[in-house]
């Protein structure tokens, strides 16, 4: 009697194994919530402004950066540091988008 109780132990706990792994390999974008996403996008979009000029302070920007910039920083504040857990604003500022040119 042990025995069958101890392998359907052992089967449950192999079958939430694999649905696990099975849920992480259908999930491409390791798994973030939509409010993630969001921020993940906002976070890609700062950094590119800050690489564009990156030897100058915020108020020597033209109009149009300097205006984006502060919008987007207020949205990082606001929507993404202010809800999110620490842990996944470092995991978003980690994953920024490096790889671009500066003339994009």
């Amino acid at each position: 009697m042990a025995s069958i109780i101890f392998l359907a132990i052992g089967i449950a706990i192999a079958t939430a194994l694999m649905a696990s792994a099975v849920i992480q390999f259908l999930t491409p974008d390791g798994g973030l919530s939509p409010l993630e996403k969001n921020c993940q996008q906002i976070a890609n979009e700062g950094y590119r402004i800050h690489a564009t000029y990156p030897d100058s302070n915020p108020d020597e920007l033209p109009n149009d950066d300097f205006d984006r910039l502060m919008y987007l920083d207020k949205l990082w504040i606001t929507e993404c540091v202010n809800v999110l857990p620490a842990e996944s604003v470092f995991s978003i500022v980690n994953n920024v988008e490096r790889d671009f040119s500066y003339g994009e």
